[in-house]
């Protein structure tokens, strides 16, 4: 069984028992995954496993953003495990398999086939910009907590409109030919400051605040295959999470906060390790607080 812990980008990642990725109800809809055991996530372990298979009605339509329904003659045409075109069908975790002409999840069995919400067979690439700064008193003194004695480590979270409405990283899936840098500058954008709504004036403000906070070289935490509810045996998330710190407080501290596009709500949230949030994103913060030495 792959029972072991991956070092990546300096993050540990237990990659068995991918737990979020087996919730029983699948998100947006009443479908109960197949269950399946510990025990027997991984493919090389017999089951008699019949999951469910589901696609949802909005990826069914047909939307720019998602591959056609799976047909025996559209398969020659899906290049998987590479560059498809302007469609990244590589995978971080390496080659996966092709199981009856579809890719097969490379952290095992989900309970449900097809692609749920995702658009893309196989790998669904995302990208999660994590906004920091330090958390400061009214005198403008870094915070630090009781115990520990370590400032308090801040970051700019989102409540998501679907699913359970988590507190979550603000990001996004990548654009076909849009590069991960700009696809994060966008997604916080979007869904942090509402610039999709934004009148013009405020728009170039924005922009300017953002190119201040993102210009800067922002350092990878973290990129590979996401523990989601809305992966399948078929499609999956995988990021590529990227920190961006305003130590002094004077670009992301200024940013004006207001929620659009998936999110419901948006406010800077003390990182702590008790912190229930969407998929996995609590690992990608807890390596975050590690590399500034900030309290966890």
């Amino acid at each position: 069984m792959s029972g072991f812990i991956r070092r990546l980008c300096g993050m540990e990642k237990p990659t068995s028992y991918h737990s979020k990725a087996r919730t029983p109800v699948y998100p947006n809809s009443d479908v109960e995954r197949f269950k399946v055991p510990n025990k027997k996530v991984d493919w090389s372990v017999t089951y008699e496993y019949k999951p469910v298979e589901y696609t949802a009605p909005s990826v069914l339509k047909g939307p720019t953003w998602a591959d056609p329904d799976f047909l025996d003659d559209l398969y020659e045409n899906i290049k998987f495990n590479s560059l498809d075109g302007s469609v990244n069908r590589k995978s971080f975790t390496g080659n996966y398999e092709i199981v009856d002409n579809k890719p097969q999840n490379p952290e095992g069995r989900t309970g449900i086939s097809g692609r749920g919400l995702l658009g893309k067979w196989g790998p669904n690439h995302a990208a999660d910009p994590i906004v920091t700064r330090w958390k400061r008193d009214d005198e403008n003194n870094t915070v630090t907590e009781n115990k520990t004695k370590k400032k308090i480590l801040q970051f700019v979270a989102i409540r998501r409109k679907d699913g359970d409405q988590d507190w979550a990283i603000p990001g996004g899936m990548v654009d076909a030919e849009e590069t991960v840098s700009l696809t994060l500058k966008r997604e916080f954008g979007e869904e942090a400051l509402n610039t999709l709504e934004a009148p013009q004036e405020e728009k170039k403000k924005l922009e300017s605040l953002l190119s201040d906070l993102f210009e800067k070289e922002g350092k990878l935490i973290y990129k590979g295959y996401m523990d989601d509810p809305r992966n399948t045996d078929n499609s999956w998330m995988e990021t590529v999470a990227v920190n961006f710190h305003d130590e002094s407080g004077e670009s992301a501290g200024r940013l004006p906060l207001n929620a659009g596009d998936d999110a419901g709500s948006v406010r800077w949230m003390d990182i702590r390790k008790d912190l229930n949030l969407y998929a996995n994103h609590i690992s990608l913060l807890r390596q975050v607080a590690s590399n500034h030495d900030a309290s966890w």
